[in-house]
């Protein structure tokens, strides 16, 4: 498990620092990077971390992705705060860099709704129910699997930023959320980026258990999804 805290957190530092760094030196660049560009920087640098460090913690980098994990029984719950720490340790670590880098920046790359708090809300729960429903479906208990699964993981990642990142920021990672909030002291809509990820991942769990094979998921004890994948 130190094995796992450590890429878990090494990880979720890469991303936090790659994904609102990005945001940031576009900022202060005047726009160089654009919006596409830092859609596929966040869908790049998880791609790269899957590759990296998937093999060893299964690179969740993601409290939500750790939580529908476990509700859909591929990780045990008493993991759930080990990785959490771990992701919120490296999310922290990395806007903390990102602060002295750049102390000029406002929010830090915080994400932000550009509607209303409900429209942002509704949006993160289902684009995390996107990329968990992916995730599940190319997914060994709770590690990635085969050389194309970084691939899908981070195209959808990068898809979804792509459409919805001007409305609601695309967290869809609640540790990608908080860290840059906290330091920037943006907390005014923090909340929903906390619970929506959270709610969307764990609704992924039935349809997993609706469209695969009996054998590979759990919903809270009942078996059910996908004897294929484990």
């Amino acid at each position: 498990m130190r094995k796992n805290w450590i890429a878990e957190a090494f990880g979720t530092f890469t991303l936090v620092t790659a994904g609102t760094g990005a945001i940031i030196v576009n900022d202060v660049s005047g726009g160089v990077i654009g919006h596409a560009g830092i859609a596929l920087t966040f869908g790049l640098v998880v791609m790269a971390m899957i590759y990296t460090v998937g093999d060893v913690s299964g690179a969740h980098l993601n409290p939500a992705v750790s939580a529908g994990f476990a509700i859909a029984g591929r990780f045990p719950w008493k993991s759930v705060p080990v990785y959490m720490s771990a992701q919120l340790t490296g999310a922290f670590a990395a806007s903390g860099l990102l602060k002295l880098l750049f102390p000029a920046s406002a929010v830090l790359g915080a994400t932000l709704p550009a509607g209303s708090e409900m429209q942002s809300f509704v949006l993160e729960i289902v684009l995390t129910f996107f990329l968990m429903s992916a995730i599940l479906s190319v997914s060994t208990g709770a590690k990635e699997k085969g050389i194309t699964a970084g691939i899908a993981i981070g195209g959808v990642i990068a898809l979804e930023a792509m459409f919805a990142g001007p409305v609601c920021g695309a967290s869809m990672n609640p540790a990608r959320s908080l860290a840059p909030a906290i330091l920037s002291g943006h907390i005014e809509h923090l909340w929903l980026y906390l619970a929506g990820p959270v709610i969307g991942a764990g609704l992924a769990v039935p349809l997993c258990i609706a469209t695969r094979d009996e054998g590979c998921c759990t919903l809270f004890g009942r078996k059910s999804c996908c004897s294929s994948h484990d």
